[in-house]
């Protein structure tokens, strides 16, 4: 599913849109290589068998790899026409509240929440949600903007 909105002028419009993402597996290669990228080796994300008998029963994903996927996950929720550019203006808040278990399923969910036009173009607000497949509470939530610069 995805929002639709003919021009960044109507982005105001289309406040309280929302849509969600397909899955995508989180495995332990991932987690492992982002553990080398940011120099995160904590047992908890790179040793399985450690983690097993650990507070989360696997490996987890760093709560900032989950983060880091907001671009991929959410980037075909929303099209705008008559875009030159979308550019990621960063987060009013982030909240990790549910730990991603190697091997887990995550989609992102989105809702327009804001949209004010500026000299530069239309600036949004969303929630992004991350969900996990099967679990009751999602593994972040996250307050996101976003400037949407008209061709």
């Amino acid at each position: 599913m995805t929002i639709e909105v003919s021009s960044p002028a109507a982005l105001p419009d289309a406040v309280g849109a929302t849509a969600a993402g397909e899955w995508f597996t989180v495995d332990q290669a991932r987690i492992d290589a982002f553990a080398d990228a940011t120099e995160d080796h904590q047992w908890i994300h790179v040793d399985p068998e450690r983690a097993a008998a650990g507070p989360f029963g696997a490996t987890v994903a760093h709560g900032f790899l989950t983060l880091s996927l907001l671009p991929h996950l959410a980037s075909s929720l929303v099209r705008v026409e008559g875009v030159s550019m979308a550019v990621n203006r960063g987060m009013d808040r982030v909240r990790f509240l549910t730990p991603v278990q190697a091997g887990s399923r995550v989609r992102a969910v989105t809702e327009i929440t804001g949209a004010e036009p500026t000299d530069r173009g239309v600036r949004v607000s969303s929630t992004v949600t991350i969900e996990i497949e099967g679990a009751e509470k999602p593994a972040l939530i996250a307050e996101a903007l976003s400037l949407y610069v008209p061709a």
